[in-house]
C-alpha cells in the first residue's frame, strides 16, 4: 500500500471513514450537482489506489443490521433482514449494498456517478444469489424522491423500510432538502442511518490537514470543513423534519487490527440512527415541532420486546 505504516498510524483511528461514499445531491441541478459529482469521482480514484481500505466493511453494516432486527420482529434463519426494503444512498461500488442484500434485504443502491454504478453492477453479477436482492441505479436522491411521488399515485409499495447514508452529508450544500427527500422515500416508522464527520478542530486536522494535505491519501478538495456537522446540529435538523433520534455513537477505526469499534467520543466520526415519525403526529403546542413522544415510545417498546 502506498501509505506507509507511520502515515497510517498518524492518521490513526479515523483513516477510513473520512473518505466519502458518494452518491446523493439533494440540491437543485447546477453548480452543486457538478461539485458533488466531482467529489464522487475523486473518491472512486482513491479507492482504485487503495486496495486495503476498499476491502474494509463499514461499522454501518452492523449498526443497520442490529437496529433493524430490534425494530422488526420477523426472524428468518440465515436471512435476518428478509422482507425489508432498503435504500443505500451514495452506494459507490456496493460495499454496503451487497452485505445487506446477503442478509436477505431487498436493497437499491443509488449513486450519481455512472462509473461507480457500473462497477457495483459488475461486482454483484458474480454472485447469482444477489440477483433478486440487489439493484443499482444512476441517479440522485432527489430524482428518486420524485419517482417515488409518481409511484405512490399508481402502484404498490414504493417506500423503503430504511435509508442508509454513509459519509454523504458532509458533502451536501443543502442538508434540509436531503433530509426532506429521505423522509419522503421512507415509510412511517422507517429508519434513517447516517455516518458522517463532526465539525471540530480534531476532525479538521485529521480529515483535511493530515489526509489531504500531508499524507495525500484523499484527493485535495474532497472535504470542506464548513460542511461538517455536529451531532447536535444534525439532530436539530432531523427533529424539525419529523424524525426522532434514537442513538448517536462515536466510531473508531484501528489500522492495526483492521476493525471498527464504537466509542463514547464523537469528536471525529459518528453514526446516528433516527426514525421517521407517523405522519399524523400533531405539532407540540409549546415548540411547534411534531410531538415525538408517542412514536418514540412505540419504537422503544418494540425494541425492548424484540
Amino acid at each position: 500500500m502506498f501509505v506507509n505504516k507511520f502515515g497510517r498510524a498518524t492518521l490513526g483511528l479515523y483513516s477510513r471513514i473520512i473518505v466519502p461514499a458518494c452518491g446523493v445531491d439533494p440540491s437543485n441541478v447546477g453548480r452543486n450537482q457538478i461539485s458533488w459529482a466531482v467529489a464522487c469521482k475523486k473518491r472512486s480514484l482513491w479507492l482504485q489506489m487503495n486496495t486495503e481500505e476498499r476491502t474494509q466493511r463499514h461499522a454501518t453494516n452492523h449498526q443497520v443490521r442490529d437496529n433493524l432486527l430490534n425494530a422488526h420482529k420477523a426472524q428468518h434463519p440465515g436471512k435476518p433482514l428478509a422482507g425489508l426494503r432498503l435504500l443505500d444512498v451514495g452506494c459507490g461500488g456496493g460495499l454496503l449494498t451487497e452485505p445487506l442484500g446477503r442478509m436477505g434485504a431487498t436493497v437499491l443502491g443509488i449513486d450519481p456517478v455512472e462509473e461507480s454504478i457500473g462497477t457495483a453492477q459488475l461486482h454483484s453479477s458474480y454472485d447469482p444469489d444477489l440477483a433478486e436482492q440487489v439493484s443499482y441505479r444512476t441517479c440522485t436522491l432527489e430524482d428518486l424522491s420524485a419517482d417515488v411521488a409518481e409511484g405512490q399515485k399508481g402502484q404498490g409499495d414504493v417506500l423503503f423500510d430504511a435509508v442508509i447514508a454513509s459519509e454523504v452529508v458532509e458533502h451536501l450544500a443543502d442538508l434540509e432538502t436531503f433530509i426532506f427527500c429521505c423522509s419522503h422515500v421512507l415509510k412511517p416508522g422507517g429508519s434513517l442511518f447516517i455516518t458522517t464527520i463532526n465539525q471540530t478542530n480534531l476532525s479538521y486536522a485529521l480529515a483535511i490537514v493530515a489526509a489531504e494535505q500531508i499524507l495525500r491519501i484523499v484527493p485535495r478538495g474532497t472535504h470542506e470543513w464548513e460542511k461538517f456537522i455536529s451531532p447536535v446540529e444534525l439532530e436539530r435538523h432531523l427533529e424539525s423534519n419529523g424524525f426522532s433520534v434514537q442513538s448517536v455513537q462515536g466510531m473508531m477505526y484501528n489500522p492495526i487490527s483492521g476493525a471498527w469499534s464504537w466509542i463514547n467520543s464523537t469528536a471525529v466520526n459518528y453514526a446516528l440512527h433516527c426514525v421517521k415519525l407517523a405522519e399524523e403526529s400533531e405539532p407540540d403546542p409549546q415548540t411547534g415541532n411534531p410531538d415525538n413522544s408517542a412514536a418514540t415510545e412505540h419504537y422503544r417498546e418494540n425494541t425492548q420486546k424484540s
